[in-house]
């Protein structure tokens, strides 16, 4: 890593967390001309294998694992704690036998994907940072920026002026580097709590992710390598509420009555933590000089396990945007290259926030002849070879208009 020695970057970005510096990391990787610089005022928790399992995991996809490999940072966090799952269980009521299974093998792939802790993600992306010549990792905040025709200048808290040819904002769906270049969003709260703990229980998980809708919002169990499980448990705020006011015995109780006992009691249980459930979207995902990724462009119900995927996904195509253009001699910040980069991953974007949204919808209905028509439809998915195929791969990130880092 090298020091701001002088205040000219190609590119500039804005939030140093999984999907900033994953950002950072992939141009800096793939192009070692290219001068890049991340800000990220609060550094994160550094992590270590000798910690307790961090209560904020992320279902990586292959297609994120792809991105994190060609960034560098995927050797570091295999050769760590990771756990792959092979296959997914989903299932609404009290029927757990009348499920949808889907499984690796069906796709030809060793695993669906792996369960990784984000603060094993930051901080393998962290350490890439730190070995990359060409890049710049600066604990500052962006306190200001002003779009030029041929660059944008940037006012970094300690560092003063800095000029590239592109601000990037990854920090965040509260991002204040969106509101500072003036896009708006669009989103509503879910009016949920989502309710995070590691517990073990009775059988063994067997590398499946097991998810069941309730009336209140779906709970998940994801499977770690040590036997444990990681389970998100998205529920209404007073539920959620009682929730984090229970007792361990009870806490368990109610997790194995909400999983419908599928693996058997509940004999342990970390403490647990809560976060508030909204969809958000950026109407415009760029400005002069300025482009959003991850959750400061989208944000959706983790129901489906997509959000950081998403944002991967958005830096896979936006790197490949702005190196090609890099690669060509033309401006990688002007607007013909950002238009590019919007209409490749807005549609996608809103297209899967859509699908989850109105899945989690879906499932709240629990009268009428909507469930009959829900239990028809997984009956269908569940017989129908290729629908399940496209589904597999559309889970995994391999569906749609992939950019070529994020293929293995």
């Amino acid at each position: 890593m090298t020091t701001a020695s002088h205040s000219d970057f190609d590119l500039i970005i804005a939030g140093g967390g999984m999907v900033g510096s994953a950002l950072g990391c992939l141009v800096a990787s793939q192009s070692p001309a290219v001068r890049v610089c991340v800000l990220e005022p609060h550094p994160p928790q550094p992590w270590s294998p000798e910690d307790a399992w961090g209560l904020r995991v992320s279902a990586i996809s292959r297609a994120s694992q792809a991105v994190l490999k060609h960034a560098g940072a995927w050797s570091f966090i295999a050769s760590q704690r990771i756990s792959g799952y092979s296959r997914m269980t989903v299932w609404e009521g009290d029927n757990p036998a009348r499920n949808l299974t889907f499984s690796a093998e069906e796709v030809g792939a060793p695993e669906l994907g792996h369960i990784v802790e984000n603060s094993l993600v930051q901080s393998a992306l962290r350490r890439r940072l730190e070995e990359l010549p060409n890049a710049s990792l600066l604990a500052a905040p962006l306190e200001g920026a002003d779009a030029a025709p041929d660059e944008v200048v940037v006012m970094a808290g300690g560092y003063g002026a800095m000029a590239a040819k592109l601000l990037v904002g990854a920090d965040g769906a509260g991002s204040a580097t969106r509101n500072m270049m003036g896009l708006d969003t669009r989103g509503w709260s879910y009016r949920q709590r989502a309710v995070v703990a590691t517990i073990r229980t009775e059988l063994p998980h067997e590398d499946t992710a097991f998810q069941r809708f309730l009336p209140g919002g779906p709970i998940a169990f994801l499977p770690l390598c040590d036997g444990g499980i990681s389970i998100v448990w998205s529920n209404t705020e007073d539920d959620a509420a009682r929730l984090m006011e229970l007792d361990e015995a009870d806490f368990m109780l109610a997790v194995g009555k909400a999983s419908d006992f599928v693996l058997g009691e509940i004999i342990h249980t970390s403490p647990r933590a809560a976060f508030p459930l909204r969809a958000q979207y950026a109407t415009r995902y760029t400005a002069p000089r300025f482009a959003l990724v991850g959750d400061a462009a989208h944000t959706v119900h983790p129901l489906a396990g997509q959000g950081v995927n998403l944002g991967f996904l958005d830096v896979a195509a936006l790197a490949q945007v702005f190196l090609d253009a890099m690669d060509q001699g033309r401006d990688p910040g002007d607007s013909g290259c950002l238009r590019k980069y919007e209409r490749w991953r807005k549609g996608e974007n809103l297209a899967m926030l859509a699908a989850v949204d109105g899945i989690g919808r879906m499932y709240k209905i629990g009268t009428g002849p909507l469930p009959l028509l829900r239990r028809l439809g997984v009956d269908l998915l569940g017989r129908a070879p290729l629908a399940r195929e496209i589904f597999i791969r559309r889970a995994m990130g391999l569906g749609g208009d992939i950019p070529r880092w994020a293929i293995d």
